[in-house]
């Protein structure tokens, strides 16, 4: 859903597999699967993984970052740079195709599973499920990909680290919280590999029975803060977000103006027969993606009716993307829906692990999140448009807010953000147990702490990296190489 003048929807197809044909899947014995682990440790010995240095012919940071820019819309692009400029944190969390092309350097277990790509902490949270259940689990699939599972423990770990460092924390404090989370992965993983199938693929973790768990390691403010927070996720959802999106012009809801946060269709296309073809061709897109879900929820759907759309900047790392939002009725202006319909660009993994069988980015993106998460939105779904520039745009389709909350990482203590680090560990050991080898990774960590050490030294070293990369960035603001927006 670019803003080209006109549109045109191409219907969703069955996948396209990338190269040959499908083989016969081998179903090894358990003992078989942990004699692979073991290979692979010998192969790639656990300690491998904490050594970080930057190639001699490592690409230049804000290049890669340029890189990206080029398919993005240009106006935006200035805000993505502002975002990520606020500290090495927020540079971090816009930095996944950096840290791609570094892990892609590193010692490799050659055990792979469906990976999110982009596994930093604050792309952890709490929504709802179908059930009506607010849950914990990985929230951002715009990266996934299968790959080598330790890249998403990297990615992870060193977050917490460089949160870490953002907070104050002392090294002690931060290599506690950096190896606890490492070792709840580990210990996790090794509970899945004596698990039946189907029982981890019912693992869930369930908000209330987390926090009742963790109330005996925090203080009874923080215990407040945690239900204050677990309470107001249970108010962000579509009643909330059309509250706070939405007023009335001419007797009828639309969408609010907050350029350049969120524009309105109708100042984005001129009025006239330009703007009445493209929100023709919304209307074909809503339908369009309509035949990517499952029966039950196409019906669902149709008892919607589409109203309007704005064009809205979402995140760090996928500013300059094009999102938007599309604001349904149901029986009446005090039943809506709104759902985000977002851009899926090739994911930055597929550089260095290979391209996706999925010829359809969008349709990537969902596939890889209901394989990783217990529970997925109801209308996540996919659809592609192609624009009169007869450039193809994949986009990805879910609920706005359904239930949303995400942890404070600005107001942790050490001893918080320890605890933390573990759920975030729990739930990644979880999502990868789903689709990859849970016996031969668990195999390949063991029971020691070894592997918890060597991502400790790992992420301290590559934190060292990523201030030098954020420095890179805030040196071409200052010398004019790229123009950044701050303060949105």
């Amino acid at each position: 859903m670019s803003v080209d003048r006109k549109a045109r929807t191409q219907a969703p197809t069955a996948p396209k597999a990338r190269g040959a044909a499908a083989t016969p899947i081998a179903h090894l014995t358990p003992e078989e699967r942990m004699a692979r682990g073991k290979a692979a440790r010998n192969e790639t010995p656990r300690r491998g993984h904490g050594t970080w240095r930057p190639a001699t012919d490592r690409p230049d940071p804000v290049d890669l970052l340029e890189s990206q820019a080029a398919s993005r819309v240009p106006e935006l692009v200035p805000i993505r740079y502002g975002r990520m400029m606020v500290s090495p944190f927020t540079f971090y969390r816009g930095a996944a195709l950096i840290m791609a092309s570094d892990l892609a350097a590193t010692p490799r277990s050659g055990l792979n599973t469906q990976l999110c790509g982009d596994a930093h902490l604050s792309n952890f949270g709490m929504f709802g499920s179908p059930e009506r259940r607010l849950v914990f689990d990985i929230n951002d699939f715009d990266e996934t990909l299968p790959g080598p599972w330790e890249w998403d423990v990297k990615r992870l770990a060193a977050s917490f680290e460089i949160a870490g460092r953002d907070r104050g924390f002392a090294p002690a404090e931060r290599r506690a919280i950096v190896s606890g989370g490492v070792a709840e992965y580990r210990e996790r993983m090794q509970q899945f590999a004596g698990q039946r199938t189907l029982d981890v693929w019912y693992a869930h973790i369930d908000v209330e029975t987390v926090f009742e768990e963790l109330k005996s390691s925090i203080t009874k403010k923080q215990q407040a803060r945690t239900q204050a927070n677990i309470a107001k996720a249970r108010t962000r959802d579509s009643m909330q977000a059309y509250t706070k999106l939405t007023h009335e012009v001419d007797g009828h809801r639309r969408l609010v103006s907050d350029p350049p946060l969120v524009v309105p269709i109708e100042e984005l296309v001129p009025a006239g027969s330009a703007r009445d073809d493209i929100n023709g061709e919304l209307h074909a897109l809503i339908r369009s993606y309509r035949r990517t879900l499952e029966t039950d929820r196409r019906e669902l759907l149709e008892s919607y009716r589409y109203v309007h759309s704005a064009r809205k900047v979402v995140g760090v790392g996928s500013v300059g993307t094009r999102a938007w939002i599309l604001l349904l009725l149901g029986r009446d202006e005090e039943d809506p829906l709104l759902l985000q319909a977002k851009e899926a660009q090739e994911s930055v993994l597929e550089r260095f692990v290979g391209k996706s069988k999925y010829a359809n980015s969008g349709q990537r993106v969902v596939a890889g999140q209901r394989l990783m998460q217990a529970v997925s939105d109801i209308f996540l779904g996919w659809q592609r448009v192609t624009g009169l520039d007869e450039l193809q745009r994949d986009f990805y389709i879910r609920q706005l807010r359904d239930w949303k909350g995400s942890a404070d990482v600005d107001t942790m203590s050490a001893r918080v953000m320890s605890a933390y680090a573990r759920l975030c560990g729990a739930t990644l050991a979880r999502a990868h147990a789903r689709s990859g080898d849970r016996i031969a990774i668990a195999s390949y960590l063991g029971t020691s702490e070894a592997f918890d050490k060597a991502i400790a030294d790992f992420s301290a070293a590559y934190a060292d990296q990523n201030e030098l990369d954020y420095q890179a960035l805030v040196d071409a603001v200052a010398s004019g190489r790229v123009q950044a927006q701050t303060g949105l």
